[in-house]
């Protein structure tokens, strides 16, 4: 009887450590290694073994494809109680959702678990460029709009479309008249900014900052945020210091699946908690070109259905579709 007793007891406490979901963790970047979503998991996967929350080394795998939308259904669909796994989202994510490019999920079908960061919208010209501040490219664009050619990397309704588009609106200049040249990603944008190919590049604050301290030949005019940002970056105007109160916040964070248990986001959302809130951290976020932001729990799902409510909002005013895509 007390053997049959210590034998149930060993079994329960295995079961308990199996069902730990942070003993074996996995991250997935939703596109290919390299970009932001890569960076994100890397920073997870820092954060939480130096802080000693995980004793196994965190999974990075990839799974490209729609700026997360491959990713969001395969965990929805197919792996909605993986309690063991956390997904990477930015932004992007947030407004490829309220445009219905996830089909027929919304921001209600996961677990919204941690924002670890976020990077905010700049306008960036070439060294060589005329214009010395914002103020100077609404003036061109709003004098004549075809000899202004704005770049970035996304087409149209992309988040650095949006960038440019609610610029030019605050601008008074109609976004539809504006010439907005689409690239593959930021870099190849910022290789046509400094060639003399468009004018004007919509891109991302720090992502920009990291690019001038490499060598690129850029100047970073105005940042879509509330206040001026610290550091390098705090000589640079925000955009409503220049008459255009344009913001644009790039959060950086993770969601779970669906039937992930409540104890389970729990550990989760307290490990993030207790990670977030340290000096490391910091340090870790701020060599990533991340600006603070940290939200777990509750307040980060209020934040993201909130941000994906104004997205939709701003789709629909620039008549853009909210309907999922087929």
């Amino acid at each position: 009887m007390t053997r049959h007793l210590l034998m149930t007891a060993l079994s329960v406490c295995a079961m308990g450590a199996f069902a730990n979901p942070l003993a074996k963790t996995e991250c997935i970047a939703p596109a290919k290694p390299g970009g932001g979503f890569d960076l994100t998991c890397k920073l997870a996967q820092s954060a939480l073994q130096d802080g000693k929350v995980i004793s196994d080394p965190m999974r990075v795998t990839y799974m490209p494809g729609g700026i997360g939308a491959v990713a969001y259904n395969t965990i929805v669909a197919q792996r909605p109680d993986a309690a063991s796994t956390i997904v990477a989202f930015s932004g992007g994510s947030l407004l490829n959702l309220a445009q219905g490019k996830f089909g027929r999920y919304t921001e209600n079908d996961v677990r919204w678990l941690a924002a670890v960061g976020t990077d905010y919208g700049a306008v960036v010209v070439a060294e060589s460029s005329p214009f010395k501040s914002l103020k100077e490219v609404m003036a061109a664009i709003k004098a004549d709009p075809t000899k202004v050619v704005l770049g970035a990397g996304g087409t149209v309704g992309s988040q650095d479309w949006m960038k440019a588009a609610l610029t030019a609106r605050a601008g008074g200049v109609n976004p539809k008249t504006m010439r907005y040249v689409a690239f593959e990603g930021g870099g190849e944008a910022l290789t046509a900014l400094q060639g003399g190919h468009i004018h004007v590049f919509t891109g991302d604050a720090a992502e920009s900052l990291q690019q001038r301290k490499a060598g690129a030949k850029i100047r970073i005019l105005a940042v879509m945020h509330d206040k001026r940002l610290p550091g390098d970056l705090a000589s640079v105007p925000t955009a409503a210091e220049e008459g255009f109160p344009v913001e644009w916040p790039i959060v950086r964070g993770f969601y779970v699946g669906p039937k992930v248990s409540d104890a389970d986001y729990k550990v989760w959302a307290d490990a993030f908690a207790k990670v977030l809130a340290t000096p490391a951290y910091d340090k870790l976020r701020d060599e990533r070109g991340l600006f603070p932001m940290a939200l777990t729990g509750a307040p980060i799902d209020a934040y993201v259905k909130k941000q994906v409510e104004g997205y939709r909002k701003l789709a629909e005013e620039f008549g853009l579709s909210t309907k999922p895509a087929n």
